[in-house]
């Protein structure tokens, strides 16, 4: 049987541009969020994780890149890049190229806008990426809502298994801007102070931004060493609500009972769950119920949109690769912002730093529309 791996990787995110300084920054529970005042983002104050526009332009412009790119297509190639880099693959036929994002260049649509309106569609933004690499093939586009980055894995993993290519490099992104930010507000689920997933004080999502990137491969030549195996996944939509998760988790249940069947493990050999948690009433509730009801409720489990806010479809990919040095580091990291159980169900959310010998990790997203996401991931270097 074909072993797919997740290997070389990359976070460029408010709180580092590579992904070991992230990381630090979490094992320190060094947040990125804080208050954003600024009326040409949002009509009202915001908790936002926003990127260093001036250190992303340095990065950037050190590729030495011609002509004019968004924002977002800057932070998706300064990460991106650095994979390719390290992964020293040739961008032959066998490669393939998955840009996962929610909104991707929706910032182009803003009234001031310099680019043009054409530069929102997704296919669009998937052609700069290619272009710019010299990818062979054209660039896959995954767009589900907030389970898009950890679906991207999974479809990597579908694409190498039925030999369509040897490798995959993925990349998600998503950008805070005022038509997300108001969208967000129109639910009144946005909070202006840090959020706290799972707690009975949250108050709220905060919404942030990141670019992330990762190898998905065949080969054990050349592997980080923070490398991890895809032992299975699986996906369902609940068809609940267009925005409103399932009541009784039914969805995010199915999705990790299928995982589970394809890893061929019990559960009692997870040991570590990176879980949503947006600190909204519904979705953690929902979490919770689903767990339960799977028996996973004593698992080690956090959220970390502490550090990030929700970065939407960026997420999944951010927190699995968190998810890989949390594995090869056998440390698990808190889940910056809970206080005190705030959901029905018994869960066990890391409120601390804590060192624990680790060898598989389940990882969970949700979204709109209905839809659920989990995969689960073997630690290749038995450290």
């Amino acid at each position: 049987m074909t072993e797919v791996y997740l290997s070389h990787n990359n976070l460029t995110t408010s709180i580092g541009f590579d992904s070991k300084t992230v990381v630090n920054n979490i094992h320190n529970q060094v947040s990125g969020l804080q208050l954003i005042d600024d009326k040409n983002m949002f009509s009202q104050p915001f908790c936002s994780s926003l990127i260093d526009p001036k250190k992303l332009n340095e990065s950037f412009d050190s590729l030495g890149a011609e002509g004019n790119f968004t924002r977002l297509e800057k932070m998706m190639i300064t990460s991106l890049n650095n994979v390719i880099q390290a992964s020293k693959i040739p961008l032959t036929k066998k490669v393939g190229l998955i840009i996962s994002t929610t909104k991707g260049n929706i910032d182009v649509l803003d009234k001031n806008s310099k680019f043009p309106k054409e530069s929102a569609y997704l296919s669009v933004l998937g052609k700069v990426i290619k272009d710019f690499f010299k990818f062979e093939n054209d660039a896959i586009v995954v767009s589900n809502a907030c389970i898009s980055g950890i679906l991207a894995v999974a479809v990597a993993k579908r694409y190498i298994k039925q030999d369509v290519y040897d490798n995959v490099f993925i990349v998600s992104g998503d950008i805070v801007t005022e038509f997300i930010l108001s969208g967000f507000n129109s639910f009144q689920a946005l909070s202006s102070d840090p959020c706290k997933p799972y707690c009975k004080n949250r108050s709220g999502i905060n919404i942030g931004e990141v670019a992330a990137s990762v190898l998905v491969t065949t080969t054990k030549i050349n592997l980080a060493k923070e490398a991890v195996t895809i032992l299975g996944e699986g996906s369902c939509n609940d068809a609940n609500h267009i925005s409103g998760p399932s009541r009784t988790g039914e969805g995010l249940f199915r999705s990790i009972k299928s995982a589970v069947k394809e890893s061929n493990i019990s559960h009692e050999s997870i040991d570590y769950i990176s879980a949503h948690g947006t600190a909204t009433p519904f979705n953690d509730e929902m979490e919770a119920i689903a767990f339960k009801r799977l028996g996973l409720n004593d698992v080690p489990l956090n959220s970390l949109k502490g550090y990030f806010g929700h970065t939407l479809g960026a997420s999944g990919l951010l927190e699995t690769i968190v998810g890989m040095h949390s594995l090869y580091n056998n440390t698990l990291y808190a889940s910056l912002g809970f206080e005190e159980l705030g959901v029905s169900q018994p869960i066990n959310v890391i409120t601390k730093t804590t060192i624990k010998k680790m060898n598989i990790f389940l990882k969970t997203a949700s979204g709109f529309g209905g839809s659920n996401m989990a995969v689960i991931f073997k630690k290749v270097n038995n450290v």
